[in-house]
């Protein structure tokens, strides 16, 4: 079974040279992991046409065209060929082979969902055939190698242009069935289709145009678990109210309040040292520091100053 864009010798042109692009992307993954030559032509094809083998075993049209048809078993091959020789040159010409990928796109896009329903499938089951025909192949090389996807590592509008692109071939599709175009229409119609799938791929990659992720949010709304979602307020500010006693020498000014932060032994300390110098009435007690050392548990100085 043909379909229309099949019969056009110049997009049979172009589906070649984006078959020999997407061989060349799949050998330059390969070269960026250092495998040999063989698991580069096998990348090479397994983009190219790892999507097809996909559509057509879900059809039921085995065998699959990725190995029967030999021009496109050998355009993969040459492929893998070439970037074994000339990877460097191939990776500078960086949009070129984002606008022959794009056209790739846009083809397999249109032309796997076509032969879907042209199969007798529905056209939700195309929709799917189709963006399979585009991305399978690429997702495969890069599961293969061991890489994260390429339609979740490109951040541009990879996947949406093939998934409209397809579901305006299912519209197309279903005009002709109704009477409402003919071959010559349907035809135009698919290039159209293509040119748009082409258009946003390459606008979103020139104009750095993203899909949105996740909104984001810092509070929760869920009234059953309130309770959950305040922390409590386990170590609170203690000495704001009491600036006097920030710092490492803190003014002792009567008996010491329990805001002030130390521990029992420290205030016991504190009040035995007062009532000592105020016994002895020595007059240079306003300002002294008390050592406490040979002691069981604590051993460090309190630089605390006695006002009398």
């Amino acid at each position: 079974m043909q379909v229309a864009l099949e019969n056009n010798i110049v997009f049979v042109v172009i589906e070649y040279l984006a078959i020999l692009c997407w061989g060349l992307s799949g050998g330059l993954a390969a070269i960026r992991k250092g495998y040999d030559i063989f698991t580069i032509m096998l990348c090479g094809w397994l983009t190219a046409l790892g999507g097809g083998l996909v559509r057509d075993v879900m059809l039921g049209a085995l065998p699959p065209v990725g190995i029967t048809d030999k021009g496109y078993v050998l355009t993969t091959l040459f492929s893998g060929i070439i970037v074994v020789v000339a990877h460097p040159e191939i990776t500078k010409l960086k949009w070129t082979m984002t606008v022959i990928d794009a056209l790739g796109l846009g083809l397999f896009a249109v032309s796997g969902t076509a032969k879907a329903l042209a199969y007798g499938s529905s056209g939700m089951t195309a929709v799917f055939l189709g963006m399979f025909t585009a991305l399978a192949g690429g997702l495969i090389r890069d599961i293969f190698i061991g890489d994260v996807p390429m339609i979740i590592r490109d951040k541009h509008l990879y996947a949406v242009p093939s998934f409209i692109g397809c579901i305006l071939t299912v519209l197309v599709w279903r005009g002709v069935s109704y009477g409402w175009f003919d071959m010559r229409s349907e035809m135009l119609l698919d290039v159209l289709i293509v040119i748009i799938v082409v258009a946003l791929r390459l606008l979103s990659v020139g104009f750095n145009v993203t899909l949105p992720g996740a909104v984001e949010r810092h509070r929760v709304y869920l009234p059953s678990e309130s309770r959950y979602l305040k922390r409590p307020v386990i170590h609170p500010h203690r000495y704001r109210r009491y600036p006097q006693y920030q710092g490492r020498r803190r003014q002792a000014s009567g008996w010491f309040k329990a805001a002030s932060g130390l521990t029992a032994f420290k205030e016991v300390h504190l009040a035995f040292c007062r009532m000592t110098t105020a016994f002895k009435e020595v007059p240079e007690a306003r300002n002294v520091e008390y050592k406490c050392c040979n002691d069981s548990v604590y051993s460090w100085v309190f630089p605390y100053s006695v006002p009398l």
